[in-house]
């Protein structure tokens, strides 16, 4: 029996899948310790709803609910032997949901990732994920899937196993899809080049990307594709079904930030980039689909759905050297400048991903000769390979003279770790510490590594301060001599909860912070108006604050903020600036950015630059700038 509808429909124009059912169950009370696939026979109608939902807002294609529908993933909850059944009835319920609302609807099953590693990393051979495949896909196909979308792949052997397995147990129409960190790379080091290469062999209807990072970075991934794809005969097309953004955590629950409106706006660059089918994975919702059927059918016009749906000073040399070598009476340079009132200026810089430093210390030395009092050293940032901070950082110092500010993720690692890497810092003259949570392992190069924590922020700036400042480790055991670490910890000075941030705030401050980083701000008035918040609940905010600046490269760069990154608040004003900007969007993202600062200057205490891009020139004529107006006002 052959599928030549969806192929035929294809190439007349392109077609829109569904959303996130992951996500909606998510929001329906339904946790992630649950088996989501198992929904299906326990609670179809939630499924079926949640169905009907996404093609009343115009999805051409519904996924089943089937992605980890597999024996390996089924066996976390002893449901291995019903593999079968929960594929099959997915299939029914995708159909259901399409005659209740709209007959030619096509329905698609999805086939995720085993959720083990195959050999050599893992112990599944080829042959083992051959089969679950098979058993998987047979069922799908034996209960009417018009086409299968095998979907957040990284690893190209497991993907071939499921190529195999589909074309050898029935002939429906493929998707292929991978997913890829901000990098363009998947887990397993596959490019989009290589995965064109590979996937073409296969012959799969269309190939492409979902999940991932969210719509900017697929987009880059589309390009890619679609320019290797035009170097590779016979090479199928394009799909792409971004997730909305990065996720953000708000009590107990989990958020996407990319809003209906984004992601249309992406459905439009998507098809420009020569995708055929788009979609959104996890975080979109049926108003994120509801957007895109609009965005594409203003691209190709076509008859309407059947069913109508109401949318400072640089560090001193001399005491830096005599702190590397285990004089801890003098305080750090970050320290004397806070308590002597001078505005301090920090700037964010990445370690390399090599073990060449020479690159690092010569951005340290240009952005201590414009007048930077410290640099931050981040560690491991956006979960993206790179040398630790802890050995850049000492570089830095040891060969820009500088003194640094090393972010200290708790993230990945558990608490012997912890108390390890502090000794190691305080042993080579570290002094400053930001302790923060660090970046999710699922949004950077390696998704599946571990990166479990044994304590939280608070609870570590507490143990800092309590006990290796005082001699004693994390037990109360003797470490020797004191340490003598000044700890900085996060603020979000425009929060969407004021009285949670400020609760927060409250209790880092009462774990001992010393001082305390932003998320950049870009709405300096709403950023007094949270400080002021803060001081009617728990009187003067006494914390020395070093207020998050970034400079702004261009209107993507702000849309993209203002969508994928959690925290991140972005006036609209703003962004019709930079559109006004023409091709001078740089110029004005470092006009902004001076203004915010001396707007919210007599809040803070410093500014802590954050450069867009690796940008640090920018940065750098931002601090001559910031501190000649200082200068001027004080004269």
């Amino acid at each position: 029996m052959s599928h030549p509808n969806f192929l035929e429909r294809l190439a007349e124009r392109p077609l829109l899948a569904d959303g996130a059912m992951g996500t909606m169950l998510y929001a329906r009370g339904f946790d992630f310790d649950e088996c989501y696939d198992a929904l299906n026979l326990k609670r179809p109608e939630v499924v079926l709803d949640i169905h009907r939902q996404y093609a009343a807002a115009g999805a051409d294609i519904l996924e089943t609910n089937t992605f980890g529908a597999n024996a390996f993933r089924l066996a976390a909850w002893n449901l291995e032997a019903s593999a079968a059944e929960i594929n099959a009835r997915g299939v029914e319920l995708a159909r259901q949901a399409a005659r209740d609302v709209r007959a030619d609807i096509l329905i698609a099953g999805a086939v995720g990732p085993l959720g083990v590693n195959l050999a050599p990393l893992g112990r599944i051979s080829r042959e083992e994920a051959y089969r679950a495949f098979y058993e998987q896909i047979g069922a799908l196909a034996e209960a009417g899937a018009d086409l299968l979308i095998l979907e957040t792949f990284s690893d190209l052997s497991e993907l071939e196993e499921a190529l195999r397995a589909a074309k050898a147990v029935c002939n429906l129409p493929v998707v292929a899809q991978m997913t890829f960190n901000r990098e363009q790379r998947t887990f397993m080091g596959v490019t989009p080049l290589q995965a064109v290469q590979a996937l073409t062999t296969w012959q799969p209807a269309l190939i492409g990307a979902n999940c991932s990072t969210g719509p900017q970075g697929v987009l880059e991934v589309m390009r890619q594709m679609a320019a290797a794809a035009g170097a590779t005969p016979g090479a199928p097309g394009l799909s792409a079904m971004p997730n909305a953004g990065f996720p953000e955590a708000r009590g107990s629950r989990v958020f996407y930030p990319a809003t209906p409106e984004y992601f249309a706006d992406y459905a439009r660059r998507f098809i420009e980039a020569g995708a055929r089918l788009v979609g959104g994975c996890c975080g979109t919702t049926p108003a994120h689909v509801r957007a895109m059927r609009t965005a594409l059918d203003a691209l190709m016009p076509a008859p309407p759905p059947s069913v109508v749906i109401a949318r400072d000073a640089s560090a001193r040399a001399a005491e830096t050297h005599a702190r590397a070598l285990g004089d801890d009476s003098i305080p750090t340079a970050l320290a004397q400048a806070l308590a002597e009132g001078r505005f301090v200026i920090t700037v964010e810089v990445e370690p390399p991903k090599s073990a060449d430093t020479s690159a690092i210390e010569e951005t340290a030395r240009m952005l201590k000769e414009a007048g930077a009092t410290v640099l931050d050293i981040s560690d491991i940032p956006m979960a993206r390979m790179r040398m630790t901070g802890l050995a850049a950082a000492y570089r830095v110092q040891a060969g820009a003279e500088v003194e640094t500010v090393l972010h200290f993720p708790v993230r990945g690692r558990n608490l012997l770790r912890i108390q390890g890497d502090l000794l190691a810092a305080h042993a080579l003259g570290i002094r400053n510490i930001f302790v923060t949570m660090g970046d999710p392992t699922r949004i950077g190069d390696y998704p599946q590594a571990n990166d479990y924590h044994d304590i939280v922020p608070t609870g570590l700036v507490q143990m800092i301060k309590e006990r290796f400042n005082t001699g004693l480790d994390g037990l109360g055991e003797s470490i020797g001599k004191p340490c003598s670490f000044f700890v900085g910890v996060a603020a979000n000075l425009t929060p969407t909860d004021f009285e949670k941030e400020a609760k927060l705030l409250r209790k880092k401050i009462e774990c001992g912070a010393d001082f305390a980083l932003t998320q950049p701000v870009f709405d300096a008035e709403m950023a007094r108006r949270f400080i002021a918040y803060y001081e009617q609940m728990f009187g003067k905010l006494t914390l020395p604050i070093l207020v998050g600046i970034l400079p702004l490269a261009s209107v993507r760069h702000a849309q993209f903020l203002r969508n994928e990154v959690p925290g991140v608040v972005m006036p609209e004003a703003i962004v019709r600036r930079l559109e006004a900007a023409g091709n001078k969007t740089r110029t004005e993202g470092a006009r902004i950015a001076l203004e915010i600062l001396n707007d919210i200057r007599e809040q803070v205490q410093g500014a802590y630059f954050i450069p867009a891009f690796g940008r640090y020139d920018i940065v750098a004529k931002l601090i001559q700038q910031t501190t000649e107006q200082f200068q001027s006002v004080s004269s």
